[in-house]
């Protein structure tokens, strides 16, 4: 945080990691154990809060669902670290011994192991104060799995009560078990990508199974539409940008001899550059519309944003 320090210097901000890493892991197991879906994080937001108090943080703030802990060592950088808080909406299947008590709610994507990290790094930099200067604020981010928790942070006045105290830089972390466990990466430019997930409802129309002529059958329009969307990565993202366009889920009937009069599909598109983000949305919209139109179906589709389901 000190330009002035060197690597050698900076190394004793650790001092005390032994003792740290003993009530990490066990903090760390309980909110895996304990997982908080988005809009449900109070457990967690009350857990943190009470280990920043614990640290000896000079201030902490409840925002938007979300908690700031704020350390002041005089002058110097004042540095944003976040790490978000929330699980998904998953069936744990692992079979550890701190596997989630909670059904249908799992710490899949590394959450519980983030908070945990930035609690660490807090408690370090608390203990450690003559090691450097400056400001550091330890941010908890509840909903980042649905992007609402973010929106609902600054919709909290996280910008305004942290006017005094405006980051330098802002920093975060995402646990990858590529390309290799138990090393710390980092790069220029931009490492992981920003994600969508879409709900699309196509509709048909229903007939017996033996009769599809009386029908306009949305199980084939769905897999019209999946086969199609192949092609706009390949045949409309230029090589050299990023993007990604998966169809996760397709739910579409309920008995083999029913053609039913709807399909749901569930999408995930991944981008890096916004405008690649807006020509493959603006695609899905293009062959999603046409191919209704091609097999017939009755009335236009329907498309609105859907919390993701798994993640990264």
């Amino acid at each position: 945080m000190n330009p002035s320090v060197t690597p050698a210097e900076l190394g004793s901000v650790t001092t005390g990691i032994d003792g740290v890493q003993v009530w990490q892991e066990e903090f760390y197991k309980d909110i895996h154990r304990h997982p908080d879906l988005w809009g449900e994080e109070a457990r967690t937001a009350e857990k943190v809060t009470k280990k920043l108090q614990e640290i000896g943080v000079d201030e902490v703030l409840q925002i938007g669902g979300g908690v700031v802990g704020i350390i002041r060592n005089g002058e110097g950088r004042r540095v944003l670290f976040r790490a978000d808080m929330d699980a998904l909406p998953v069936t744990e299947a692992t079979g550890l011994e701190y596997a989630s008590a909670e059904p249908g709610k799992m710490h899949a994507c590394g959450h519980d192991a983030h908070v945990a990290s930035a609690l660490g790094a807090a408690a370090l930099l608390a203990k450690n104060k003559s090691e450097w200067s400056g400001t550091y604020l330890a941010l908890f981010q509840p909903g980042e799995e649905t992007g609402k928790g973010a929106q609902a942070m600054i919709e909290g006045g996280l910008v305004d009560r942290l006017a005094a105290v405006k980051p330098d830089v802002c920093l975060a972390q995402h646990l990858l078990p590529v390309p290799v466990a138990g090393n710390v990466a980092t790069r220029s430019g931009a490492i992981l990508s920003a994600g969508d997930s879409l709900k699309v409802t196509v509709f048909g129309k229903g007939a017996h199974g033996s009769m599809p002529q009386l029908g306009v059958d949305p199980a084939v329009l769905a897999s019209s539409i999946v086969l199609r969307l192949q092609g706009i990565v390949s045949r409309e993202i230029a090589p050299s940008d990023f993007g990604v366009v998966t169809v996760g889920s397709i739910k579409v009937g309920t008995a083999p001899n029913v053609i039913s009069d709807q399909a749901e599909l569930l999408l995930n598109v991944r981008a890096y550059d916004l405008a690649v983000r807006d020509k493959i949305l603006k695609a899905i919209d293009r062959i999603v519309r046409a191919e209704c139109q091609a097999s017939g179906s009755p009335k236009d589709p329907t498309s609105r944003p859907s919390p993701r389901s798994r993640s990264p």
